[in-house]
């Protein structure tokens, strides 16, 4: 009895395990819509009646051009997330354009809720991500080019920098409709309110004076 009791818990552990990601819908759309009145609300948003939906709701055009690059980073990412594309609430995906000067960096971040899937379609990228502190902070990284893949697991540090002399033009696919980011750089040296000097110079075992520096500095999101 004993047994079957622990088989049954190792079953409901994995069943939770295994429904992490976001939630699986229980119609056909729900397109976002920021007006509550007749409309019901899942997975974060409001949705528009499906007798409503417009072909537009699914229709996205914000790939056509490239991104800004003239920037400190020398990149830019333009997102399709459920916030700039309504129809893909609860449909669990989102995408992004990743636009890259010469050089230009999307600096190491994190998403949250998605793991990301990333496709090269011009120039080279140097791409990596670093494990968690169980796996001791591994590096798993490659140079990719026209046509190579590569994933980033869900919530792990990752960054892409092009590597070579020319522009480069990538396509990222996630695995939730808002996956979220956490720029690294970012979060530790420019939150509001700033974080205490003190707890920062001695995690990065370094002066504070190169703290307060970093805290000073014009951190950039390229989103």
């Amino acid at each position: 009895m004993k047994v079957r009791y622990f088989l049954v818990s190792i079953l409901a552990l994995a069943s939770s395990c295994a429904f992490a990601s976001d939630t699986s819908p229980l119609q056909d759309f729900c397109v976002a819509v920021n007006d509550p009145n007749s409309a019901v609300f899942v997975n974060g948003k409001f949705c528009k009646d499906p007798k409503l939906a417009l072909a537009d709701d699914f229709f996205f055009t914000k790939f056509r051009y490239p991104g800004n690059t003239s920037n400190q980073l020398g990149s830019k990412v333009t997102t399709a997330f459920v916030d700039q594309f309504p129809g893909l609430n609860t449909l669990g995906i989102a995408m992004a354009r990743l636009d890259f000067a010469p050089y230009g960096l999307n600096p190491p971040h994190i998403h949250p809720r998605g793991t990301e899937m990333l496709a090269v379609m011009e120039g080279t990228l140097h791409v990596g991500f670093m494990t968690s502190n169980q796996l001791n902070n591994t590096l798993f990284t490659k140079v990719l080019t026209k046509g190579d893949v590569f994933v980033f697991p869900q919530g792990l540090i990752h960054f892409q920098l092009n590597t070579g002399q020319t522009n480069a033009l990538a396509f990222a696919f996630l695995s939730s409709q808002n996956p979220g980011l956490i720029t690294i750089a970012n979060s530790v040296f420019a939150s509001k309110p700033p974080i205490n000097v003190d707890a920062l110079t001695k995690a990065f075992q370094v002066d504070n004076k190169l703290i307060n520096y970093l805290q000073e500095q014009n951190w950039f999101d390229n989103h």
